[in-house]
């Protein structure tokens, strides 16, 4: 799979894509790296790698930039907007979400909201979602989930490394069974949801 990386940050996940890649264990190569914000350090981190490295403010930007590459899925890697692709990636674009879909999701849950959220509920599993995307935030049809016993932990904070532990699992494997069964497969699945 050809991947194209859209971030908005440090460049956490395109970190795991890298790793994984490297050993083996992602099926894909990262063709081009874009930022929604500029000088950030998952820019700083993709040039490190040897992937082009662009910033582009908005979606027509950010699609101007991609129509210069061969792209088969987009993976979004901690972006903070709602992507709206070309017609031809319309339905080739995964993200990952930090809680099991449906709880915890939508508009307003990212990052540390969604585990300040699961905290304050008390619930006792948590987890991440990788699913396709949409025009809707947290819709698309689900690829994988993970779940996480967050029972023992003591905050927030520690409710969100474990459940980076588990996307660099399911992010991968996502990519993984992309690859494999195709992208209608999993549209289709969903019946045809979005």
């Amino acid at each position: 799979m050809k991947l194209a990386v859209l971030l908005s940050g440090t460049g956490r996940t395109l970190d795991n894509f890298h790793d994984a890649i490297s050993a083996g264990r992602m099926r894909g190569e990262i063709q081009v790296v874009v930022s929604n914000v500029e000088g950030v350090l998952g820019l700083e981190k993709a040039r490190k790698y040897g992937y082009p490295a662009h910033h582009a403010p908005d979606n027509e930007a950010i699609n101007r930039v991609l129509s210069g590459y061969d792209i088969d899925l987009v993976l979004l890697a901690g972006f903070l907007k709602l992507y709206r692709p070309p017609e031809n990636l319309a339905r080739r674009v995964l993200n990952i979400h930090p809680s099991l879909i449906p709880a915890f999701c939508g508009t307003g849950f990212y990052g540390m909201r969604v585990h300040r959220a699961v905290w304050d509920k008390g619930v006792k599993v948590s987890g991440c979602t990788v699913h396709f995307a949409n025009d809707i935030y947290d819709d698309g049809p689900i690829v994988v989930q993970k779940c996480v016993d967050i029972s023992g932990c003591s905050g927030p904070d520690e409710i969100a490394d474990l459940v980076f532990a588990a996307e660099c699992e399911a992010y991968p494997e996502a990519v993984n069974l992309v690859a494999e069964k195709g992208v209608d497969y999993f549209w289709n699945r969903a019946g045809g949801a979005g």
